[in-house]
């Protein structure tokens, strides 16, 4: 709890960004993950984050569940369930540098991933969408991997969202119940590795109002926001956040 106010002001902008991703736009995921593993050693940030996402997912789950769209949930879970294992074991051998390396590389593939899906996407908005099955099981396996290392599985599923052309409201709300569902399963993961603790959970608590906060005001912006120019800015943000988790 003895952070600078600099890293206050990180952490408090990172809940934020936490709670408005859920609700709001689901690329600023990218930006709160690097944030708090900017503030806090990589592997203690993922367990501080993942109360935080979890009382967001309530907020999202309230408002968006009537729009998602199950057969793609059932799809994915198997293979999610499997990555989160494979995650849960990484974390049992690294260490805090192996894991903000890993981190960093992990969110690197994310802003990748992203960049080709915007690419793709002005160069040719008519191309079919892959193999549900098939694209379900990397897209599960890859998402669960990465959401129990770095809590970053966000760009992975707007990745596979996007690939099954679904609608601005069944594409959240789909999301809003994958990420409840999937981060519960985490908890006792991160609690076995002793990342969710008395101080961690005092920390979620000091910062739980900037996450409702954000969550609250990304449903009330999601109708009107420029999310081109808010996602460009996230982005920018991110990259530096990676170049710092990877060389510095």
């Amino acid at each position: 709890m003895h952070f600078e106010s600099w890293q206050w002001t990180l952490l408090v902008a990172g809940a934020l960004a936490a709670g408005f991703s859920k609700t709001g736009i689901p690329g600023l995921g990218i930006l709160f993950v690097a944030v708090f593993a900017i503030v806090l050693p990589a592997r203690q940030a993922t367990g501080v984050v993942l109360p935080m996402l979890i009382l967001g997912d309530v907020f999202a789950v309230i408002v968006y569940r009537r729009h998602a769209q199950w057969r793609h949930l059932w799809r994915l879970l198997p293979a999610t369930l499997a990555g989160i294992v494979l995650g849960w074991w990484v974390l049992r051998t690294a260490d805090d540098a192996q894991t903000a390396r890993l981190v960093g590389l992990l969110l690197f593939v994310m802003l990748a991933v992203h960049g080709w899906r915007r690419f793709r996407a002005r160069r040719d908005a008519a191309t079919p969408a892959p193999s549900a099955r098939i694209f379900a099981l990397a897209s599960g396996l890859f998402a669960g991997f990465s959401t129990q290392v770095a809590n970053a599985a966000g760009p992975v599923m707007t990745l596979y969202l996007l690939a099954m052309r679904l609608p601005k409201l069944e594409f959240v709300g789909t999301g809003a119940v994958f990420f409840m569902l999937v981060n519960w399963v985490k908890v006792p993961f991160m609690v076995q590795l002793g990342l969710i603790n008395h101080d961690s959970l005092l920390l979620n608590l000091w910062l739980a109002p900037a996450v409702i906060l954000g969550a609250i005001l990304g449903w009330i912006a999601l109708p009107r926001i420029n999310a081109a120019i808010f996602e460009s800015v996230a982005l920018v943000l991110a990259i530096l956040a990676v170049a710092k988790l990877l060389f510095w």
